[in-house]
């Protein structure tokens, strides 16, 4: 299997947060091509403010491999990662990062301040590999667009 599946597994995910009731992010950790963990952005629901989508999967991708180090397995995002799950990847280990839509597309609100995480990550003492995978862009911003549309 490729990007491209897992990808999709992750905005299908965002569109099953929205029918939650909660927030257009849908996250599944990876490896050896088998998801893992999903995670879904309901932070609201659980009065949570670090239940996002990429630390909810992160957290059961913990679980499941009983370990906290997650080098072997890549996070994939419908939305680029916020500073708190990115930092969350960083401290898990986690390799590779593929998101979907990327900040610039979505209104300034859904981002705490001008935080940049391919800047935070090109001073990191250890890179994650981010990946935006455009091709699914436009299918993860319509998720976005219709919930904020509601």
């Amino acid at each position: 299997m490729q990007d491209k599946y897992f990808i999709k597994k992750a905005i299908e995910l965002s569109r099953k947060s929205v029918a939650m009731g909660a927030y257009p992010v849908g996250a599944v950790i990876v490896k050896d091509e088998e998801i893992i963990a999903e995670g879904l952005s309901n932070g609201k629901q659980l009065n949570d403010p670090t239940s996002h989508a990429e630390i909810a999967a992160i957290r059961a991708a913990g679980q499941a491999l009983g370990k906290r180090n997650l080098d072997d397995v890549t996070l994939y995002s419908s939305l680029e990662p916020c500073v708190m799950c990115y930092a969350a990847s960083f401290w898990a280990y986690i390799p590779r990062v593929v998101f979907a839509c990327g900040r610039d597309k979505v209104a300034k609100d859904h981002y705490e301040g001008n935080h940049n995480i391919f800047d935070l990550n090109k001073n990191a003492r250890r890179q994650i590999k981010l990946v935006h995978f455009l091709e699914v862009e436009e299918d993860a911003l319509k998720v976005i667009r219709e919930w904020e549309g509601k």
